[in-house]
C-alpha cells in the first residue's frame, strides 16, 4: 500500500541546523519520493519501504541529537500529485 509521510524534526538546542540537513539528506538518499518545504519534509511510497527507512533514519536523527521533537503524520495514499481544486 502506498503511504503518504510528513516529516518534522524539531532538535531542542541551540545548534540545530546541523542535525536537520542530516536527516534530510539520509531521506533524499533513498528510492524514495522525497519533497520538501519550510516547514516540513514529505516521504513518498510502499508503507513497508517509507517505515524502514524511517525506524532507521529517526534512530540515527535522535542519536545525534541531545534532545528533540519529530512530528509525524501518516496519510493512507500516495499525495504527491495533489493539486486543491478551489
Amino acid at each position: 500500500m502506498k503511504i503518504s509521510v510528513e516529516l518534522t524534526l524539531s532538535p531542542l538546542q541551540n545548534d540545530f541546523e546541523p542535525a536537520i540537513i542530516h536527516f534530510i539528506k539520509k531521506l533524499r538518499a533513498s528510492n524514495l519520493t522525497v519533497i520538501e518545504n519550510p516547514l516540513s519534509t514529505q516521504v513518498y511510497g510502499e508503507y513497508n519501504e517509507v517505515m524502514h527507512l524511517l525506524q532507521n533514519e529517526i534512530k540515527e536523527a535522535f542519536q545525534l541529537i541531545e534532545n528533540g521533537v519529530l512530528y509525524m503524520k501518516i496519510v493512507k495514499t500516495d499525495r504527491q500529485n495533489y493539486e486543491p481544486h478551489f
